[in-house]
């Protein structure tokens, strides 16, 4: 347990409100980062009083906000053409971007409109990537920062309560804490190893 008790108290000792920013920011553009590794331990930080409720939701949201909006101009910047081709860059495939996310964040934008960019925001693997067809629509840039704070803000909501309230069983939680980090490491080794399989796939039906 004691890599993982290390590397959890090395992480909980250095998220406080521009940490959690800046993770969420992350988070919100491109770059694949769960916000459910972030929001729930800082609220687990606000249960025992080290940081407030309020500024964990304020901090996360502003994250989640910023990285929204540079995924919107950039989208706008670079157009349809130029980032379907960076999509099929291995670059792109190394942050786990790829033509088909692209195109399906699109196919989410086009059935659902506007709204979109709030309902998007609660649906894993779209949460990141909706800003793009907003950004690629030209979408009237008041209308989605709304949309995508009170999808980002409500999503935040649920998270950081999730982790408030499990720190009430802390005496429950923490014996385990050794095997829940086992479990989510296997878990990201498999949805790498299954993007990394339907990625060689793709690439060699191509080639056929």
């Amino acid at each position: 347990m004691h890599i993982f008790q290390t590397v959890f108290d090395w992480y909980m000792a250095n998220l406080n409100y521009f940490t959690i920013y800046l993770l969420m920011t992350v988070e919100s553009s491109f770059i694949p980062f769960p916000s459910e590794i972030v929001v729930p331990f800082a609220a687990w930080k606000a249960g025992e009083g080290s940081l407030s409720l309020a500024g964990v939701l304020l901090s996360s949201t502003a994250g989640a906000m910023s990285g929204a909006v540079i995924n919107y101009y950039l989208s706008v910047w670079l157009g349809r053409p130029l980032l379907y081709r960076l999509a099929d860059t291995k670059w792109a495939h190394v942050l786990l971007l790829n033509r088909g996310n692209i195109e399906n964040a699109e196919k989410y934008f086009v059935k659902h409109g506007k709204a979109s960019t709030f309902i998007g925001r609660l649906v894993p693997a779209v949460r990141q990537l909706i800003s793009i067809p907003a950004g690629l629509s030209r979408m009237n840039i008041g209308a989605f920062l709304l949309y995508t704070f009170m999808g980002a803000g409500l999503w935040n909501i649920v998270l950081a309560l999730i982790g408030y309230y499990a720190y009430d069983m802390r005496d429950h939680i923490l014996p385990y804490l050794d095997w829940l980090m086992y479990a989510l490491g296997a878990v990201f080794v498999v949805f790498l190893a299954v993007k990394g399989i339907k990625a060689y796939r793709k690439k060699k039906n191509a080639i056929q």
